[in-house]
């Protein structure tokens, strides 16, 4: 159980104006500055992400941007950030910001956020990291999401307890309250066991 210093975020890199949304990531940012936890997050300007960005740094807390260098040649680049790595491709990018992180915290978004989900939960699934993961499931956004992987659970291709590493919460603070308390383990025995029941 260790206190998060740094949090990565994957979100859209649109934004769609919902009002519900834009106050969860302006409740996100406060509780980042207020807990004095590092924003690390895909670099740009535009969508979500640069929302996010701009809430965080006019709280006065800090932020990392981690963003290929094609996408900063397009011009999607975060200018104010505190700190900006730029790296040669999208892996080099995702597995840095991996590394720079004690947890992930997922907002709404597109295949991009889903993908960058779905990657950290498997590698904490196969023991690959043990940081904590949590889905900020605003107006019930990611609800259809979590009955699949349910479904995945009644259809025996997911044991419940791997199910149960992500957090789901409708509330910021709760979220990171219970990702600092996060000591779940995966179970592993999926490559030795083939039977999920």
């Amino acid at each position: 159980m260790n206190k998060l210093k740094s949090v990565c975020v994957y979100c859209g890199s649109n934004f769609n104006g919902d009002l519900q949304l834009r106050n969860a990531i302006k409740q996100l940012a406060e509780t980042l500055v207020n807990q004095e936890i590092r924003l690390v997050y895909g670099g740009g300007s535009v969508g979500v992400m640069g929302v996010l960005a701009d809430d965080v740094l006019a709280l006065n807390g800090l932020v990392t941007g981690v963003i290929p260098q094609f996408l900063m040649d397009k011009e999607v680049g975060h200018k104010g950030v505190t700190e900006m790595i730029i790296t040669e491709n999208m892996h080099q990018r995702k597995q840095k910001m991996a590394d720079l992180s004690d947890g992930f915290i997922i907002l709404p978004g597109g295949f991009g956020t889903l993908e960058e989900f779905f990657e950290v939960l498997t590698w904490l699934q196969l023991g690959l990291h043990n940081k904590p993961i949590g889905v900020l499931n605003v107006n019930g956004f990611y609800d259809p999401l979590f009955a699949q992987m349910d479904m995945m659970v009644q259809s025996r291709f997911l044991k419940p307890a791997n199910r149960d590493l992500v957090f789901n919460e409708a509330e910021a603070t709760t979220l990171i309250e219970k990702m600092d308390g996060f000591s779940a383990i995966p179970d592993e025995v999926w490559f030795r066991d083939r039977n999920l029941s």
